[in-house]
């Protein structure tokens, strides 16, 4: 389980609030994000104050610096999410060579669409992929038993899919075509 979730319900409360906003809805607290996604921490603290929730400068660094995931960036004054947008944002992530495999983690229910489909990125910019078996299990566990799809990542790099890998070491992609898939059962 995450770092900062374990046993820190202040902790929690904090990054799923600025998960929301920085991702999603930066709109609905008054909050301006750049075209790269980032806010000043200040005006992001006062916002979230305007609208009851408040939080100390120290609770930020505190959610940023505990979280095993890196779910958010600061540089100097500014913060963003590192990714999962739902709103236009660019990260500005260079494309990169990806590993042979990357991996999807999710439930059985999908399954249907993912074969028909492939993976698409649903509400967010791109979808999400994980350099290892242990980390996709972990996501799609989160929604029920898993299933982890490995991806073949060389194949799509050659058939001249582009790759970006954020801060905190999720590969992103456009989308995942099915004859890219290989399916196999989670623990």
């Amino acid at each position: 389980m995450n770092g900062s979730r374990t046993g820190d319900g202040r902790t929690v409360k904090i990054s799923k609030y600025l998960s929301k906003h920085l991702r999603h809805q930066p709109e609905r607290i008054g909050l301006t994000l750049d075209k790269g996604g980032w806010a000043e921490i200040d005006d992001l603290i006062v916002a979230c104050a305007a609208h009851g929730f408040r939080f100390t400068r120290e609770e930020l660094d505190h959610v940023v610096a505990t979280d095993d995931k890196r779910r958010f960036a600061v540089e100097g004054t500014r913060i963003r999410a590192s990714q999962g947008h739902s709103v236009d944002v660019d990260l500005g992530l260079p494309p990169a060579l990806p590993p042979p495999y990357l991996y999807h983690g999710t439930v059985a229910r999908h399954l249907d669409a993912i074969r028909a489909e492939g993976l698409r990125p649903m509400s967010r910019h791109d979808v999400h992929l994980s350099p290892d078996r242990e980390t996709a299990t972990r996501v799609g566990a989160r929604r029920g038993r898993p299933v982890v799809l490995s991806v073949d990542a060389a194949a799509m790099h050659r058939d001249g899919h582009v790759f970006r890998v954020s801060a905190n070491g999720v590969w992103l992609t456009r989308a995942v075509p099915p004859r890219y898939l290989r399916f196999s059962a989670g623990r």
